[in-house]
């Protein structure tokens, strides 16, 4: 009988990557995505890209049943990347950030301990090191400093991995804790298309662009707003540690093909292992596109860190990941994705 991944969240900006690495290595994926901040015709696009005609798809909640998915499919392991993830939106809505991340992962792991399916990759973030001071390495303690809902449930579910490792050592978890993911799969196919009004800085970046250079009747998106420029960095903008989806992605194959090594619970940092500025951004998003991309300087955010950036010695020697694309690529691909996508 074929053994299935489970991809919840696969219609996302990174799930979508997630399930193209996955099929082109040759695993079987059955995705679940209740369409909150995707899009259903990604399912054609990630079959274009793998040349796969029949993807299982389910249009649910991870909080819902999943009985139907584990009694119908041998599902070798999940990986998780369903959630809520807007840091601002969680400031202003905690409790449903807390309902939705929490109790989704709860649902999860009761159904796999159900029907006895016990390797899990999980989504986790950079934000479980809080207030911690870069370069951010796995040995730090998390959950300290950590400034907003969102950052809260990623550490929350952490311990609660560990917890379910610890009752249960038949268990084997990894958490990838990402860095900043940004770009897209190179046809341009794939990329990051959020249903509301963005909150990551590259797509809001992308909406700018796009109004500048290619349709000046689109509403709003006049210009980017960059949020201090007095902090301790070369040009006293944020510092952040960016890597690419599609490198991204394939630190998720990494982890499925090395979960069985591993004792228990396993944790490890997803990115380049060096930062860059908001302003290093913009203008390597200029001159790679060649577009223009206006900005104008706010006052900081609360809660903003300094700079961001991991230490990778720990992903490179156990799972053997390293970066392999650049910011160039990272800035040209996510507009091409825009040009290819947006009307």
């Amino acid at each position: 009988m074929t053994k299935y991944i489970l991809v919840t969240g696969g219609l996302g900006f990174i799930g979508s990557h997630v399930c193209v690495e996955l099929i082109n290595n040759g695993y079987e994926i059955v995705i679940i995505d209740n369409l909150c901040n995707s899009k259903l015709k990604v399912i054609n696009n990630i079959k274009s890209l793998t040349n796969m005609n029949n993807i299982t798809f389910y249009n649910r909640d991870v909080c819902d049943s999943l009985d139907e998915i584990f009694c119908g499919f041998d599902i070798y392991a999940v990986i998780h990347l369903a959630g809520l993830k807007s840091v601002s939106e969680s400031v202003k809505n905690p409790v449903e950030y807390y309902r939705n991340n929490l109790e989704s992962t709860i649902n999860l792991l009761s159904a796999m301990n159900k029907h006895k399916c016990k390797r899990l990759i999980f989504s986790s973030s950079a934000t479980v090191y809080g207030s911690n001071i870069a370069p951010l390495h796995e040995d730090m303690e998390i959950g300290k400093g950590i400034t907003n809902p969102y950052g809260q449930t990623k550490f929350m579910i952490e311990r609660m991995l560990k917890d379910q490792t610890i009752a249960d050592p038949t268990f084997k978890i990894i958490s990838l804790r990402y860095f900043n993911p940004i770009g897209a799969h190179p046809s341009g196919k794939l990329g990051e298309d959020p249903n509301d009004i963005p909150n990551n800085l590259m797509p809001y970046i992308l909406k700018v662009a796009h109004k500048n250079n290619v349709d000046p009747y689109m509403e709003g998106y006049d210009e980017l707003s960059i949020f201090g420029n007095t902090y301790n960095t070369s040009d006293g903008t944020c510092l952040r540690d960016y890597i690419h989806v599609c490198d991204l992605a394939r630190g998720h194959l990494l982890a499925l093909q090395k979960i069985n090594n591993f004792d228990t619970y396993e944790y490890f940092n997803l990115g380049q292992g060096k930062g860059y500025s908001v302003l290093e951004i913009v203008k390597c998003f200029m001159s790679v596109n060649k577009v223009l991309l206006p900005y104008s300087i706010k006052d900081k955010r609360p809660g903003d860190l300094e700079t961001v950036y991991c230490d990778t010695k720990k992903s490179k020697s156990l799972l053997e990941f390293e970066t392999k694309l650049d910011i160039n690529t990272m800035c040209k691909d996510a507009w091409n994705f825009q040009k290819k996508n947006q009307t």
